[in-house]
């Protein structure tokens, strides 16, 4: 690529970024939106979150995990127990890294 065409493709992505992050900022009331969009986007958070963890958790390397010895099965498992005991976020990120690094660092998983 020339430097005036990486000129222009910086100058584009730009645009378009502005433009989309600022669509719903432009209004000056609400935009409608159904209620069934509504209660839909209610789980977009979620959704992002199980894509980014669940790929991380269950994969390595692009394969799903096929050895028990890997240190990441029972961490999620002892954080989610936790997790569902308690109800505490903290605790659940202290629990399954406790889990964690001892198969990690002490066994080498």
């Amino acid at each position: 690529m020339s430097t005036w065409e990486t000129v222009l493709t910086i100058l584009g992505l730009t645009l378009i970024t502005v433009l989309t992050r600022s669509f719903f900022l432009l209004p000056k009331r609400e935009l409608p939106m159904p209620g069934w969009l509504k209660r839909g986007l209610r789980y977009a958070p979620l959704a992002a979150l199980g894509a980014v963890i669940a790929p991380e958790v269950l994969m390595s390397q692009g394969h799903l995990i096929t050895t028990l010895q890997d240190a990441r099965p029972p961490a999620v498992l002892a954080a989610c127990a936790y997790f569902f005991w308690r109800r505490g976020i903290l605790g659940t990120i202290l629990v399954g890294m406790a889990v964690f690094l001892p198969l990690r660092i002490g066994l080498g998983w």
